[in-house]
């Protein structure tokens, strides 16, 4: 993925690029309209002066004296006699001020469309401009070029004006126009360039030093981040200090769960140890109590899987559950259980009811209900599962006849390895861990709570 700085730098180079672009293009077209609009005033100044400066009946010293004037070096202005020939002028060569001159054009016609007097440009050898029909501007053609002209009728005295400026001289302008704007932009553009890269450079040094002060941190310090930054990183900055506190927490969770799970293998496997001594000395029931031990290790162990597969948050997939189904099986899994202490696992009256969820979790879950149900229920004891399609979805209850939970333990039980009942039963203390994280990736509700004729029961309630 390409780099923020380089992808700014990037963009921003191509944007002021168009920009400087479109700035050229616009000034070309609001050039071209403006400097049209600019010309077509001079020449109707210009045509109205000309105009007024001829006599009310000009004779053809008046018009060989204008002839005069306009021409041009090499050259020069043609005039016609009356009867249409052309009339050749007995003088020197004109004079030009400006080599733009050659640009501009006159003319001066008779009502019936006869020349009378042609300018510079706009006649040679083989074509001339011809008179105009009707006052005002356009565009006209001679041979391979265009004029801007401006057409002005005299009717007192019978005449046509017209002068115009060649389409070439408005090229040359707006093309100065547009370049003197182009040439500026582009000698400044590496130093815009620079300036851009510079100030992303600084722009993007939090985000550096946020990254280096990451980066610097050895895996025991989990700290706040206390730099300061922009108001665009300080979300960036939250969510990293809520990681590292989500982080911390997880990692203290995991130490203290390894010295728990360690203390609590150590004990079993420091009796076993005992028993079996004791049964390599000839003590006759050392070895029932060693099996004892092997089997409260072989649980605390499953436990500890099961739990470290809770703990990945796995996404199993959901399907449909059958909840009778689900306790029925659970219910003939755990009968020898209960018929080694003379137990009796009672459904009541359990109707059909569907969960969407996963099978497997919701199995475990409520099999660890049952089993410390059995547990911490006294022998010929019963211990009765409730199911119940309520409004608000399926309310699962497990009740024994256990000694139940004191008040004061009944919002800590669910921490691992704490337990709060009867110590003479083996256990963990995992089993309600598995089933409240169980609970919650489920979307269930568990809610524990003491019998007022003793035990505990066991609320699951789905929504």
């Amino acid at each position: 993925m390409m780099s923020i700085r380089r992808y700014l730098f990037r963009t921003l180079a191509l944007t002021l690029t168009l920009v400087t672009i479109l700035s050229v293009i616009a000034a070309w077209l609001i050039s071209q309209n403006e400097l049209e609009e600019i010309l077509d005033a001079q020449l109707a100044i210009t045509g109205r002066g000309l105009m007024s400066m001829l006599p009310a009946e000009p004779e053809a010293e008046d018009y060989e004296r204008l002839a005069q004037w306009m021409d041009q070096r090499k050259a020069s202005t043609r005039l016609y006699a009356e009867s249409g020939a052309v009339r050749s002028l007995d003088q020197a060569d004109g004079q030009t001020f400006h080599h733009e001159e050659r640009k501009v054009g006159f003319g001066l016609w008779n009502d019936a469309g006869k020349p009378l007097l042609i300018g510079p440009g706009w006649h040679d050898a083989k074509t001339q401009m011809t008179a105009p029909v009707e006052q005002g501007f356009r565009w006209r053609s001679l041979e391979a070029s265009r004029w801007r002209v401006f057409a002005l009728h005299d009717d007192s005295r019978g005449l046509w004006l017209q002068i115009g400026i060649e389409r070439e001289f408005f090229s040359d302008i707006i093309e100065r126009i547009a370049l003197n704007q182009l040439w500026p932009m582009v000698l400044l553009m590496p130093l815009c360039l620079l300036l851009v890269l510079r100030h992303i450079r600084r722009g993007l040094t939090p985000i550096r030093r946020l990254s280096e002060q990451v980066e610097h941190r050895d895996s025991g310090d989990l700290g706040e981040i206390l730099l300061d930054v922009p108001d665009e990183l300080k979300g960036l900055r939250g969510a990293l200090n809520d990681f590292l506190k989500r982080l911390k927490a997880a990692l203290e969770k995991e130490r203290r769960f390894t010295a728990d799970a360690a203390h609590e293998l150590r004990t079993p496997l420091a009796a076993m140890k005992i028993h079996l001594d004791n049964a390599i000395a000839g003590e006759s029931n050392a070895l029932p109590k060693a099996r004892q031990g092997v089997e409260r290790l072989q649980r605390v162990v499953e436990q500890l899987l099961v739990l470290a597969r809770v703990d990945r948050h796995s996404s199993a997939a959901h399907e449909q559950v059958d909840l009778r189904a689900l306790l029925q099986d659970l219910a003939a899994e755990l009968w020898p259980l209960a018929q080694a202490r003379n137990q009796i696992i009672e459904l009541v009256d359990l109707p059909h009811v569907f969960v969407a969820g996963n099978a497997t979790e919701i199995g475990i879950m409520v099999r660890n209900l049952m089993d410390n149900a059995l547990r911490y229920s006294p022998d010929n004891s019963t211990v009765h599962v409730t199911l119940e399609s309520a409004s608000s979805g399926p309310i699962l209850c497990i009740l024994d006849s256990g000694p139940g939970i004191a008040e004061s333990h009944l919002n800590r039980v669910s921490e691992r390895f704490h337990r709060a009942s009867d110590s003479s039963v083996t256990g963990s203390g995992l089993g309600l861990s598995i089933v409240t994280a169980m609970a919650r990736q489920q979307g269930v509700s568990l809610s524990l709570s003491n019998r007022s004729q003793g035990g505990l029961c066991a609320r699951l309630a789905w929504s």
